[in-house]
């Protein structure tokens, strides 16, 4: 068995839940990957699925690397603490069931942890769906205008950043900040990146990796999704407040910024105006992304999409802050 560990170098950790549509091409990109297989463990971590999700990973069981190990809480940041205790490689790499990988993905984030001082490796992600509307939510998420500054996302940086999707870490580096907080369900990954930080480490965002994220593909998912991760801003921020940035409040600020105006503008005029001139700044730049050449055909749905997802967002951040838990 000490000669079985001392060849693993990697432990690829996936977390599913009722990921029966998306499981198979996640492990097919594992199993396409140039790093050495005999280098590698995969432990997937199953969240009690009750659809076929472990049905079909059992299939590669015999064949490659990998075992599968339960977790009847289900919640993410649990199955990859659980992953993780029960991992052997120097280097932990998270997957995610709704993601496909370029076979260099992991070759290429060993790369960068041995050649930098990272403590963390990510790439960015090219966000997909399918169908019509599928399509048009993965427009809106790769928008700045959708998404705020979020780089890995928009492909706007690289180099040292505050979070990266599908982390490739260091071991030792759960030792020195700890595991990921159980709490979180939603904004796990910025709070253990942001403890990487304070503890000196660094998070770095690499140009030339790449992965494809299959979105939501219907507008009643994506709202939901947008409620929910709006929903972790206060309670991330009440447990770690160095965890989220400035563009994670936008939302919230500009859904407050609906309701209070028109309430002042009943004794202050100013209020009115104020009021007006958002609505307005605000459907330009929403009319100006929705029209963007490569947007055209999704126009009729971007139009409503941005300002309904932002809203939900903020909406889940108002009741965050009221201590409304939605999980």
């Amino acid at each position: 068995m000490k000669d079985v560990e001392a060849t693993i170098a990697v432990s690829v950790i996936i977390p599913v839940y009722n990921e029966e549509k998306h499981i198979e091409k996640c492990i097919d990109s594992l199993i396409n990957q140039t790093y050495p297989c005999e280098r590698m463990e995969w432990i997937v971590v199953d969240g009690n699925s009750t659809d076929a999700t472990v049905k079909l990973v059992e299939q590669y069981i015999n064949e490659y690397p990998l075992r599968i190990i339960n977790n009847p809480k289900r919640k993410t940041p649990i199955s990859l603490n659980i992953g993780i205790k029960n991992s052997r490689g120097k280097y932990i790499v998270r997957f995610d069931a709704h993601a496909v990988f370029p076979k260099d993905y992991i070759e290429k984030c060993i790369y960068y942890l041995e050649n930098t001082d990272a403590d963390n490796v990510g790439g960015y992600i090219e966000t997909r769906a399918e169908g019509f509307v599928g399509n048009a939510i993965a427009k809106m998420l790769s928008s700045g205008f959708g998404v705020g500054g979020s780089s890995f996302r928009t492909g706007t940086a690289a180099g040292y950043v505050d979070t990266v999707p599908f982390g490739a870490f260091r071991h030792e580096v759960f030792e020195a900040v700890g595991l990921f907080d159980e709490e979180l369900l939603r904004s796990e990954d910025n709070d253990i990146n942001a403890r990487i930080r304070e503890h000196g480490g660094k998070v770095y965002l690499a140009s030339d990796i790449t992965s494809t994220y299959y979105c939501r593909d219907s507008i009643s998912g994506v709202l939901k999704q947008g409620i929910q991760n709006g929903n972790a801003l206060f309670r991330t921020i009440r447990r770690n407040p160095k965890a989220m940035s400035l563009r994670h409040f936008v939302p919230f600020l500009f859904l407050m910024s609906l309701i209070i105006l028109p309430l002042m503008s009943i004794g202050l005029p100013v209020a009115k105006w104020l009021f007006v001139g958002e609505i307005v700044l605000y459907s330009i730049i929403d009319l100006a992304f929705s029209m963007k050449r490569e947007n055209r055909r999704y126009a009729v749905i971007l139009i409503w999409l941005y300002p309904f997802f932002h809203i939900c967002y903020g909406l889940g951040s108002l009741l965050g802050l009221i201590g409304a838990e939605l999980y």
